[in-house]
């Protein structure tokens, strides 16, 4: 953990420390590998939403992703000036937008899935394949305790 900040042992001991570490290194690697696909991590997570939601209203994907409605509509903007996304008529409310992916948006999502899997991969190298799963399910209990 050469590029952690100091924490005293027992600090450095904590899940809660732990997990802010390899979150935060997480991160890094996932944001230099979307990076090298001219890709902000906030992007990615805004068109892999499309692609999987299919035409979806700006202000629904702005509620399911947690984003503002000022930043979706230039997260949005952004994504369409790249050919990523469409904006065409709501067919259920014609005010609205429904927001879809593009042929080419298609592709870089493929693309940046890839890097991203492969920055995952970099994170967890240290595990094995089965210690690996045990994480995923464990961090995923951490993430949505069963109330």
């Amino acid at each position: 953990m050469a590029d952690a900040p100091y924490a005293p042992s027992r600090i450095r001991a904590l899940p809660s420390w732990l997990l802010g570490r390899a979150a935060a290194r997480g991160h890094r690697l996932v944001a230099e590998a979307l990076a090298t696909e001219g890709m902000r991590m906030t992007h990615h997570a805004v068109l892999s939403a499309v692609a999987e939601l299919g035409p979806v209203s700006q202000a629904e994907l702005g509620r399911t992703v947690g984003i503002d409605p000022k930043d979706m509509v230039a997260i949005v903007n952004d994504l369409q000036c790249d050919g990523l996304v469409t904006r065409t008529p709501d067919p259920s409310d014609r005010r609205k937008n429904a927001v879809g992916i593009s042929a080419e948006g298609t592709r870089r999502l493929r693309r940046t899935q890839r890097l991203g899997d492969a920055a995952n991969a970099e994170l967890t190298a240290a595990l094995s394949d089965e210690e690996r799963a045990q994480l995923i399910a464990l961090l995923t209990r951490i993430v949505a305790p069963e109330g």
